[in-house]
């Protein structure tokens, strides 16, 4: 069979079905509507076509961008067009920068106990109004109702475990007498804010994201400019709202909306302290250029190898790589991207596979049971069929789906997939469970090491010794055992090597990539406090 491009779209037959999905279905489809509680009035005005107009957050106030100028956000769903947001540009950046540089004696001046409250303030906002950011991530993004709620969650509890970061911010007492050196003298080690976090976030959980960025940088004292993904700009400003309303200061926080220089504008600027972005290798490698002698954290790509040996508990295997290629309609970088399966189990692996694809409900996220929604946007959906076409083409089995519309991409099993196709190295970021058979772990571990990515793998034994080997040779920021990879609140440090990133972030470790360490030094001599060097004995 000859596979083009007319395989994997769906027909004009009003029949033609995918997962439950007719195409007269999906040209139905219920226009999508923003409304939202009196709460966030501030935060818009209407236009003539009835459609809101968000401002940005810039100083303590909720403002216009400096140009006038806006931009379309269009929802997934059905690629239509439900609100507007700010195209600021590099003047409205600046202000945003001057804002946090003149505001950080505000932050630093609130207890850091207080600090901790006005999180648990915030988390109990945005708990109050639930249902208003649900709406704007299952528009803006895609997502689905429960995959909405979880990341909502995942923000809440963030926020309230803020008490777990504190043990990463304390002092240090050195005497000086274990020196000749600094005999005399004492000193003290304090960590302090870097000043300001410019904080740049992917469209993927652009609620969550930068949250994790927000938290740790506030909480360590340190003013924040977020400049979130142009595809979902609106939940970062819903946050926003509610930081201002738990009493963040006017200026600690300021969120700028618009094109992609912005945030280059933030990263080269000469009073942002340290960046921390999350997204692509490409655009990463541009901010680090940017970003010269500054502190930097970056959450790049990754290609997370999930594998399979011929001990493994084939039915958690399956379910786990399944759940794992397709949560968030793949669009994760912690997401298992291929799945390398030992030749001897493949059959078996790969029928359990078929039987967990054919559970997932794919369709309008809006819809009640529905784990799969679309990607972003039509061209992520496009270029996700590129990699199976080229798979199949490559001489890859299409066992499940393989078809796309619109923002929509079916969830896909391709099995038997060669090394030469583009799908075995580069981040699919869609809804693909890609499986590959090799001989043995040796041949695994040979095909993971050529990767050019090194956030996450997992792998599915019930050997230790199997494990332990393996896990030691994966060069990853993470291996996760029996299992997908999975970052949610941070519990436990994640982050990349090789062209997946620079630094870790979790729960007490992203505050110590935003302090810097300041030493005291304290000479006791002219007080007669310091310890005596003792006179050494003459030897005979």
């Amino acid at each position: 069979m000859r596979f083009n491009e007319t395989v994997y779209k769906w027909g004009q037959n009003r029949h033609d079905s995918i997962k439950g999905m007719t195409t007269a279905e999906i040209g139905q489809v219920q226009r999508p509507t923003l409304r939202l509680s009196g709460f966030f009035d501030d935060l818009y005005s209407i236009s003539d076509e009835g459609l809101p107009v968000f401002k940005m957050f810039i100083g303590g106030r909720w403002v216009e961008c400096l140009k006038g100028a806006t931009f379309p956000v269009d929802t997934p769903i059905d690629d239509s067009v439900f609100a507007y947001a700010q195209k600021g540009d590099e003047r409205d950046a600046e202000l945003a920068v001057a804002a946090a540089r003149e505001s950080r004696p505000q932050i630093r001046a609130i207890a850091a106990i207080d600090r901790i409250e006005m999180f648990h303030d915030t988390a109990s906002i945005i708990e109050r109004h639930l249902e208003d950011f649900v709406n704007v991530l299952m528009l803006e993004a895609g997502k689905t109702r429960s995959d909405a709620r979880g990341e909502i969650t995942a923000v809440v509890e963030r926020m309230r475990m803020t008490m777990e970061d504190v043990s990463k911010v304390s002092g240090e007492y050195k005497p000086g007498d274990w020196s000749a050196d600094t005999m005399g003298k004492i000193a003290i080690v304090l960590r302090e804010p870097v000043g300001t976090v410019g904080a740049i976030g992917p469209f993927n959980y652009p609620l969550y994201i930068p949250a994790a960025k927000i938290i740790p940088a506030l909480l360590s004292g340190n003013t924040v400019v977020v400049k979130p993904s142009s595809d979902t700009p609106l939940s970062q400003l819903l946050l926003a709202k509610a930081l201002e309303e738990a009493g963040v200061p006017p200026g600690v926080l300021n969120v700028v909306t618009g094109p992609g220089k912005i945030g280059s504008t933030i990263a080269g600027h000469e009073d942002v302290g340290l960046i921390s972005f999350t997204g692509s290798t490409e655009v990463g490698r541009e901010i680090a250029k940017i970003a010269a002698n500054k502190r930097l954290h970056l959450e790049l790509g990754g290609k997370a190898y999930a594998i399979v040996l011929d001990d493994a508990d084939l039915e958690l295997a399956a379910n786990r790589c399944v759940m794992g290629s397709v949560r968030n309609a793949g669009q994760r970088c912690d997401a298992v991207s291929a799945i390398l399966v030992v030749e001897s189990v493949a059959d078996k692996f790969v029928a359990k596979v078929l039987e967990e694809v054919d559970k997932i409900k794919f369709g309008d996220p809006r819809n009640e049971g529905v784990t799969v929604g679309p990607l972003i946007n039509k061209a992520a959906a496009e270029r996700v069929n590129a990699l199976v076409r080229d798979a199949v083409e490559k001489g890859a089995k299409l066992l499940r789906g393989g078809r796309y519309r619109g923002s929509y991409h079916e969830p896909t099993v391709l099995d038997m997939v060669p090394l030469d196709a583009r799908i075995i190295w580069e981040e699919t970021f869609g809804p693909v469970v890609t499986i590959a058979r090799v001989k043995d772990e040796n041949e695994a571990l040979s095909i993971a090491s050529k990767s050019r990515y090194g956030l996450d793998s997992c792998v599915f034994t019930n050997d230790f010794y199997r494990m332990w080997r393996i896990a030691k040779t994966l060069q990853v920021g993470a291996v996760t055992i029996n299992d997908f990879p999975r970052h949610g609140v941070g519990y436990f440090p994640f982050g990349g090597v090789k062209d997946s990133g620079i630094g870790r972030e979790g729960i007490g470790y992203s505050i110590e990539e935003m302090m810097v360490l300041k030493t005291i030094v304290l000479n006791l001599e002219p007080a007669q406090l310091g310890k005596v060097k003792r006179t050494r004995p003459r030897h005979r």
